[in-house]
């Protein structure tokens, strides 16, 4: 640009000249010279900007939207809202489907339902209130149908041999509570000593029942001290038939620390009742 026509951006004067040169007036009031550069005019968006924008928000909206709802339809398809069924609960840690009817591991909380009727981990249930029972499925359904603190008749199959009893059933509010004493019980729980997982659930040989079978045990542990020996088959402990791993790994933690407990073992075909003292974990 020829310098006659170039203008200084801060003040507006031309570049090039000065106060004195000629044709050049300034009163205070006006200036003759040359106009300052008019200010650039503010750019304003077209019709097809807006439409972009638009589509822009659109979009984000959209995906913040399913972001938020896909979880939600999905915890309904999975099942997230079975929980809030009023639902019936006898203090086992869940059944599994088996000939002539369903099982469970073990009793899961003391003093529950299962529990107080003489249940134990291996037990097969064949009928529920009067019911037979065939799959888990359908068990876990009574446990949906049947009232809390109805009163049911069991019968259930322990060694081939049948048995009754009754139970009633209590709401997943008791049994929570139930479970959460336990966890807290001042007096801690009780030490076996051995490998938990590195037992067996197993036939004594030349008998109908199963036992729980020692494969590992800690050396100067309260079963080591008391002449229980690694190969022993425990099918009782402190009273209470063991018929499966869980269900003795549950017994050994309810008994009290440093009390005396009765084993009973088969060792090369022999019973064996030894009292050991536990202790604490």
């Amino acid at each position: 640009m020829p310098a006659a026509l170039r203008f200084c951006r801060n003040c507006g004067f031309r570049l090039g000249t000065s106060f004195g040169d000629a044709g050049q007036q300034f009163s205070g009031v006006a200036y003759t010279g040359s106009a300052p550069l008019a200010p650039a005019k503010r750019r304003r968006f077209s019709g097809m900007s807006w439409l972009f924008v638009g589509l822009l928000v659109f979009f984000v909206a959209a995906a913040a939207f399913t972001a938020i709802i896909n979880p939600i339809r999905h915890n309904v398809s999975v099942g997230m809202i079975k929980p809030m069924l009023t639902k019936s609960y006898v203090g086992v840690d869940g059944w599994d489907t088996t000939d002539g009817g369903v099982t469970f591991g073990s009793i899961d909380a003391p003093n529950g339902p299962a529990d107080k009727a003489g249940l134990v981990g291996g037990d097969i249930i064949t009928k529920f209130d009067g019911q037979d029972v065939r799959d888990e499925d359908q068990m876990d359904e009574l446990m949906v149908r049947t009232p809390i603190g109805k009163t049911v008749d069991i019968e259930y199959l322990r060694d081939g041999e049948k048995k009754t009893t009754k139970l009633t059933t209590i709401s997943r509010d008791e049994f929570q509570r139930l479970t959460r004493e336990f966890d807290k019980r001042p007096e801690g729980r009780g030490q076996f000593g051995y490998e938990d997982g590195d037992s067996q659930r197993v036939q004594v040989p030349g008998q109908s029942l199963y036992g729980v079978k020692i494969n590992t045990l800690l050396r100067s542990r309260p079963a080591d001290l008391a002449g229980i020996k690694e190969g022993d088959i425990v099918t009782e402990f402190d009273g209470v038939p063991i018929r499966t791993t869980d269900e003795f790994l549950m017994r050994v933690r309810r008994a009290l620390p440093y009390s005396t407990v009765k084993v009973v073992i088969f060792r090369e075909g022999q019973k064996l009742e030894i009292p050991m003292k536990m202790g604490k974990q």
